[in-house]
């Protein structure tokens, strides 16, 4: 009986033993994704890749079959990013187009966003999304309750999976909601949600916009579900100032430039996160126009925000210029009426900003005729501080210019730098910018 006790003992450990010689799985079994650093706009997201899992380092005894290891699903691979510039040109930057030694290059005539301003803006991979204000006329956009949008329109959401050469709008219907159906003609402002800016923050989505003259400032965790909008105090049209470079003065071919009130600080927004810190730009006054800021922290919401110690950044310090002048001659004058609508992003210790100056109409036109694209840059590294004007403005073309080209979208890709904006009265297009 003893030696059937120990035989038993002897076999089941032998047993065990084998049992015990299974595969050892790969220290790294499942994909890691990879951050690819891109400089510039930090509302951009990083790119990834998902490199190859190793080979197994499973340990074999010659002598025993391990038991064959479950199959692991095959990973999805995400290509590698990698934005060309034209063939036979070099990528430049902001500063090298400063010092002369870069221009801007047209890669798409037509993107496929309609006429109306945008922010595009890099989520990744291949993906652009541009947060475009549209209509039902211009696109066929209807509000969250069903009803056709009137001109000049609410937000939507277009997308690009090309790298933002084409854009897509997915759902033709208003990015907000409306508190109650149908939608509210004050309350929820579907018909005017102008000139959106957005940037995208490590957890907080901000945006904002004009309605008539006022700006409006959102927030998502997502860039697709919005809180409701919050007026940012003091703006719009006012009938006191608070300050000299909100006043409107006066026109030499409009006939009333203070019908909606005497003051201005709003107009088609911008805005930027750094740090803590929020800034709103807003146009300043009109006839002559300037640019200004608003600054606070950013998880106090529109009533945080103050006036910038540094207002106004800069204005149109030429006036209208001689009454008759027209066309290229005018283009010293072009910021004369308004200017608004910055885009601001960073390149090393400095901001740079596009933004559109109007001269406004002239002799013996009806409404305004004279838009242009400008540049400016921040003197330092602080956006609430002097700001200086590129010399050669305005960029792009000269005046009179196409009712849209002041309305730039300006992001930093990696090594790429592009502008979204008219490239005629029906299309927008994307330049890049290269070396000479």
């Amino acid at each position: 009986m003893r030696v059937v006790a120990k035989l038993t003992i002897l076999f089941i450990g032998i047993l065990v033993c084998v049992g015990g010689m299974r595969p050892v799985p790969s220290p790294n079994p499942f994909p890691v994704s990879v951050p690819v650093t891109l400089e510039g706009n930090p509302s951009s997201k990083p790119a990834t890749f998902t490199p190859k899992p190793s080979p197994s380092t499973a340990r074999r005894t010659p002598s025993v079959s391990p038991v064959p290891p479950t199959p692991s699903p095959t990973p999805q691979t995400t290509p590698e990013v990698v934005f060309a510039p034209p063939p036979g040109r070099e990528f430049a930057t902001l500063d090298d187009f400063w010092d002369g030694n870069a221009e801007w290059v047209l890669e798409e005539f037509d993107t496929g966003l309609p006429m109306g301003e945008s922010d595009t803006v890099y989520r990744g991979g291949m993906e652009f999304w541009s947060y475009l204000h549209a209509s039902f006329r211009s696109a066929g956009v209807r509000d969250q309750c069903g009803d056709p949008v009137p001109f000049p329109g609410c937000v939507t959401l277009w997308k690009s999976t090309d790298g933002g050469r084409h854009f897509v709008l997915e759902k033709p219907v208003c990015l907000f909601r409306c508190r109650t159906c149908p939608c509210d003609y004050w309350r929820d402002h579907v018909w005017q949600q102008q000139y959106p800016r957005v940037f995208f923050d490590a957890s907080r989505v901000y945006m904002v916009y004009e309605t008539t003259g006022a700006v409006y400032l959102r927030t998502s965790p997502d860039g697709l579900r919005w809180t409701a909008a919050t007026p940012i105090p003091r703006t719009g049209w006012l009938w006191q100032c608070s300050r000299p470079e909100e006043r409107v003065g006066t026109h030499p071919y409009v006939a009333n430039e203070a019908e909606y009130g005497i003051c201005l600080a709003g107009a088609p927004p911008g805005i930027y996160v750094e740090g803590s810190r929020l800034y709103v730009f807003v146009g300043l006054g009109r006839s002559p126009g300037h640019m200004g800021c608003l600054v606070g922290h950013k998880f106090s919401g529109a009533a945080g925000l103050r006036r910038c110690s540094s207002n106004p950044l800069f204005g149109a310090e030429n006036g209208y210029g001689p009454l008759d002048l027209v066309g290229a001659g005018a283009n010293p004058y072009f910021e004369f009426r308004t200017i608004s609508s910055a885009d601001v992003v960073r390149v090393g210790q400095r901001y740079y900003m596009v933004y559109e100056g109007v001269r406004g109409p002239g002799p013996g036109d009806v409404g305004d005729t004279q838009f242009g694209l400008g540049l400016a840059r921040s003197v330092g590294p602080e956006i609430d501080g002097p700001w200086e004007k590129y010399p050669g403005n305005p960029i792009l073309m000269d005046l009179p210019g196409n009712i849209g080209v002041g309305h730039g979208d300006l992001l930093v890709v990696g090594p790429a730098t592009y502008l979204y904006t008219a490239t005629s009265p029906t299309t927008r297009g994307r330049y890049g910018l290269v070396r000479k």
